[in-house]
């Protein structure tokens, strides 16, 4: 397992940026005039990580990770878990560099997630019935295979890494004031947010969950991490819980978010829709829930340049197709 280390600074994103060049995209940023008349903004960007190669955002932080661990280490192999999207980027990644990659799924994860990860090569273990049991069995195969842990959100070297993510914003929409961020276990948020307000202390970070299973919001109601019962969403990458163990993401989203908002399923469905109708996007429900809290008419925090993160488009398709059809 990865040495314990300190918290992440802004310096460790600059590092991470250095580290991962060349292996990640630098993702566009697409305007959209339609979502800035309906929230009263003077402009809403949308941040297209959807476009990485995994699919989703989740390849900053376990690529700069992967990188992060001794030689010695990535021979051993790597092994994570994940609600899909981290272990899709990990199982990336790891072929990239030929290390041999795990990947501890839980009964929750799409069955579109679970195939993807095998086809980059990882072995996939089934592990129970939510995030924590897969964690649970990450750690123990860590353990007696001598293999490196990369957790999905908890690590400086993966909150790094994602912080990536807002160098890019700083670059590309200098005259952002308000960032929203799809909220799950908190290494995005945590990434970003360090990055950004490092320069631009001002801007305005919205985290936004979806109703069902929000346990960063519920921690942070709580001041304390706590566990959650997992829940079926349409924003299915941002279930399981956050760790009762927490060490970074808890304490630099509380430090960091300047205001959490939970979005109904059926919001969710429709900010699917109509990214996919007016902006010609498939994405999956985690990466649309900036987009459902626009749709409610306004910029939390009275902003006027807003940008969002699209953060992937691992969805099944029939599936998203049926919700694609129907009616609003």
């Amino acid at each position: 397992m990865a040495a314990e280390v300190g918290a992440p600074t802004p310096a460790d994103v600059y590092r991470a940026r250095a580290r991962i060049a060349g292996r990640v995209a630098r993702t566009p940023l697409l305007s959209s005039p339609r979502l800035a008349r309906a929230c009263g903004a003077d402009s809403v960007s949308l941040k297209l990580e959807m476009l990485q190669p995994s699919g989703a955002f989740k390849l900053r932080g376990a690529t700069h990770a992967l990188l992060a661990l001794a030689p010695e280490t990535r021979t051993r192999g790597v092994v994570t878990a994940s609600t899909g999207n981290h272990g899709r980027a990990l199982a990336w990644a790891a072929r990239a560099e030929g290390v041999a990659c795990t990947v501890c799924l839980s009964a929750l994860v799409p069955a579109n997630k679970v195939a993807a990860v095998r086809e980059l090569g990882a072995e996939v273990v089934l592990a129970g019935d939510d995030q924590d049991a897969a964690v649970a069995e990450a750690l123990r195969l860590a353990e007696t295979r001598g293999l490196g842990y990369i957790p999905p959100f908890d690590h400086p070297d993966v909150i790094a890494g994602q912080g990536t993510l807002g160098l890019e914003l700083l670059e590309d929409a200098p005259d952002l004031d308000t960032l929203l961020v799809p909220l799950s276990g908190g290494g995005l948020l945590a990434g970003v947010a360090l990055a950004v307000k490092a320069v631009k202390p001002d801007v305005h970070v919205v985290g936004i969950s979806p109703q069902r299973g929000a346990a960063m919001i519920e921690s942070l109601r709580a001041g304390r991490p706590v566990e959650v019962a997992e829940e079926t969403t349409l924003a299915d990458s941002l279930g399981g819980g956050i760790g009762l163990d927490n060490r970074y993401s808890f304490a630099l989203v509380r430090a960091l978010a300047d205001t959490v908002v939970q979005v109904s399923e059926a919001e969710i469905a429709a900010a699917m829709r109509e990214l996919y109708r007016h902006e010609r996007l498939v994405t999956e429900g985690a990466a649309a829930v900036g987009v459902a809290l626009l749709a409610r008419g306004e910029v939390p925090g009275g902003g006027r340049r807003a940008v969002v993160l699209v953060t992937g488009n691992n969805v099944d398709m029939d599936r998203f197709t049926r919700l694609i059809c129907e009616r609003d």
